[in-house]
C-alpha cells in the first residue's frame, strides 16, 4: 500500500526564533519514499539538515519574528501486514549485550530507572524473559494508564505516569521503557506516524505516535503499550533514550504553537 503522511505546524514568535526539527520519516525508510517528504517554510527561511548521535534525520532554522508555517508531506510504500511478532524472541544477559545498545539500559531525562527497579522486579520478575517479559510490560503500562489528551505534560517523567494513572502515548512509552531497562531489556524510545489503517471507526484526532524498541533475540523489536497489538502501516521518524531526544521542535526562545495538524491516509499509488 502507500501512505501518505505529512504535517503542517503554525508558531507565532516576537522575535526571530531558533528551532530543531525532528520531521522527516526515518533514514531506515528511504527506500520506501515514493514521494519525498521535503520540510518547507512560510515564509521562506533558509533550513540547514544534519544527523544526531542516534542517526535521526534533523533540521535547524530560525523562524522570523511573527507567523510561521513549517509542513511537509510524502507518501511511503508499505507492506501493508500487521507488525511482526517473534515470541521465541530471547533475551541477552548483560555481559553478551552488543555496545551500541548499552546506553539503552541506562536512565534517561524521562525515564527514571533507580527510581521503577524494585517495582519493575516486583511486577515481572516472576515472568519468561524474552518477549513474553516484554509484552507482559506492555499489558501492564497498558491497563494501568488512562489515556487522555488532556493529561498530556510536557515535564512528565516515567514515574510520574506511574503514579498517576494517565497520560498519552508518550507516557505508555516512557513506563514501558524504564520497567524494560530495569529489568535489563534495552529499550529505545521512537516516534513516528500511525494512523487508523486497518481499524474501525470512529477515528480520534491524528497525532504523532510514541512507542518503543526492545531488543531481544539479536534484533530491535516493536512495541506499543498504548494500542497493545500489531499495527498496519506505522511509519518510523525518530529514536533515542526518551523524547527529550525526538522532540518535533525544540525551539530557543519565546513562541506559541498556534495550529498543529498531522496526517496519514492510505492513497492510491502516485502516477
Amino acid at each position: 500500500m502507500h501512505i501518505r503522511v505529512g504535517f503542517r505546524l503554525v508558531f507565532d514568535c516576537p522575535q526571530p526564533t531558533p528551532m530543531l526539527l525532528v520531521l522527516n520519516v526515518h533514514y531506515s525508510r528511504a527506500s520506501d519514499m515514493a514521494v519525498p517528504d521535503y520540510v518547507t517554510t512560510d515564509p521562506s527561511v533558509p533550513i540547514t539538515a544534519y544527523r544526531d548521535s542516534f542517526g535521526n534525520w534533523c533540521s535547524r532554522m530560525t523562524a522570523p519574528a511573527g507567523r510561521t508555517v513549517i509542513s511537509g508531506s510524502g507518501i511511503v510504500r508499505d507492506s501493508g501486514l500487521p507488525e511482526a511478532v517473534q515470541r521465541d524472541a530471547m533475551q541477552h544477559p548483560v555481559e553478551d549485550l552488543p555496545e551500541d545498545t548499552l546506553v539503552f539500559l541506562l536512565s534517561s531525562r524521562f525515564c527514571e530507572t533507580e527510581l521503577l527497579s524494585q517495582i519493575a522486579w516486583d511486577l515481572f520478575g516472576h515472568t519468561e524473559p524474552g518477549w513474553p517479559r516484554v509484552q507482559a510490560v506492555c499489558d501492564f503500562v497498558h491497563n494501568h494508564i488512562r489515556f487522555g489528551y488532556e493529561h498530556a505534560r510536557a515535564t512528565k517523567t516515567a514515574a510520574e505516569a506511574y503514579r498517576e494513572g494517565v497520560g498519552v502515548c508518550r507516557d505508555y512509552a516512557h513506563l514501558a521503557v524504564a520497567f524494560c531497562r530495569a529489568l535489563n531489556i534495552p529499550a529505545r524510545y521512537c516516534t513516528g506516524y500511525l494512523g487508523d489503517i486497518g481499524m474501525p471507526p470512529p477515528y480520534g484526532p491524528m497525532d504523532f505516535a510514541g512507542w518503543f524498541e526492545a531488543y531481544l533475540g539479536g534484533h530491535w523489536h516493536t512495541f506499543d503499550p498504548r494500542n497493545n497489538m500489531p499495527r498496519i502501516g506505522r511509519i518510523l521518524m525518530a529514536r533515542g533514550r526518551d523524547a527529550a531526544d525526538v522532540a518535533i521542535a525544540t525551539t530557543f526562545g519565546v513562541n506559541t504553537l498556534a495550529e498543529f495538524t498531522v496526517w496519514t491516509d492510505e492513497v492510491d499509488p502516485p502516477k
